[in-house]
Formats: C-alpha cells, structure tokens, sequence
C-alpha cells in the first residue's frame, strides 16, 4: 500500500482540466443552485484539488459565469455601472445589456439560459440566485438602493430583451439602440434615484 501523498494541482492524464472543471460545475450548479454550490463540491465531482479550481477562476460566479457561457460576469459588470455619475446608472445599464444582446456569440448563450429557465425549475433558480445574489444585489447594496428597486429595473430590461429578442416585437426588436437607451435610460434612472 503506497503511502505517498498526492500532491495538489493538476492531475496526471488530462489535457482539458478546465473544461472537466467547467462541465463539473454545470452539473453542480444543475444539481445544487447556484447558492448551495460550492468550490470544494465541484472541485470533488471533477476530481481536482479546490486550489486548481481558484487557479481557473478567481470566483464562484466568474466559474458559473464560464460554465453557463454567460456574456459577462459580475467582476466586470458591476465595476461599470457603479463607475461614474449616479445620475448616469440608467443610460449606462440599458447600454451594457444592449452591447451585451448585440451580438449573436454574446446574446445566444444569455437568450438560451433564459428559455431555460422559463421551463425548467431548476434553471430558474439557478438562474434567479445568481441574478440576484452575485449582481442585483451587490450593486443594489453599494449604492444603497432598496432590493425591490433593482429588480424592477432588472424586470424591465429582462422584458425588452425578452421583447426584441424571443418574442422578436416589432419595432422593438429593430429599434436604433441608440434610441432605446434615449427612452428606457430615463425611466430604469428612476430605480436608483432616492
């Protein structure tokens, strides 16, 4: 029986350790939520040390971010709506998810966890904790807005893009972004005024 003792860091026999870590964390994600998920849990299902899952990503939500191929993540979102003017969060918001949802390689993967989500319940909640726990709720709190204020303004713009997107509603759905950001800018500012 041999007694030496493995060391951490990559395993021997594998050239894809971040994509077994990735599919690992799908399914942990699909099992547990977002929430309950763990480090430590999907480092055990991938059969890693926990330290070569940080050596990947740097936090659970840049990992769920990466295994739900997600557009973005909340370490480089959040910094760009908090950075400038407050009076300014609106117009900078419904900019970022119209960069976002521009491109079909950033908007499909977005478009396809949202039809997910609204047939499976357990996408749903996934979905729902890391929307509000990892973004909503960060940038709610930093600026010291009330949770149900971001989630209306969350609520709005997950229609337009519901709109122009899914159900494709014209002339939502080929409106100049420009003039978008001139109308819903005003109206999602409301949100974080007061």
């Amino acid at each position: 029986m041999s007694t030496t003792k493995r060391r951490p860091g990559r395993r021997p026999g594998s050239a894809d350790t971040r994509g077994e870590i990735l599919a690992a964390a799908r399914k942990v994600f699909a099992e547990k939520g977002f929430d309950k998920a763990t480090v430590r849990g999907i480092a055990r299902e991938a059969k890693v040390d926990p330290a070569l899952v940080h050596h990947y990503f740097e936090t659970k939500e840049g990992m769920f971010a990466a295994a739900m191929q997600l557009p973005v993540s909340p370490e480089t979102v959040i910094p760009l709506l908090l950075e400038g003017p407050r009076e300014e969060i609106g117009e900078r918001l419904v900019r970022l998810i119209l960069r976002v949802t521009a491109s079909p390689e950033t908007r499909e993967p977005l478009v396809a966890l949202i039809r997910s989500a609204m047939t499976n319940e357990q996408a749903a909640t996934m979905m729902r904790e890391f929307i509000t726990n990892a973004l909503l709720y960060q940038v709610a709190d930093q600026l010291k807005v009330p949770h149900l204020r971001i989630e209306a303004a969350f609520g709005q713009m997950f229609g337009v893009v519901l709109g122009r997107y899914v159900l494709k509603l014209e002339p939502l759905a080929s409106a100049d972004p420009e003039e978008l950001v001139e109308l819903l800018g005003p109206t999602i500012q409301r949100y974080f005024a007061g």
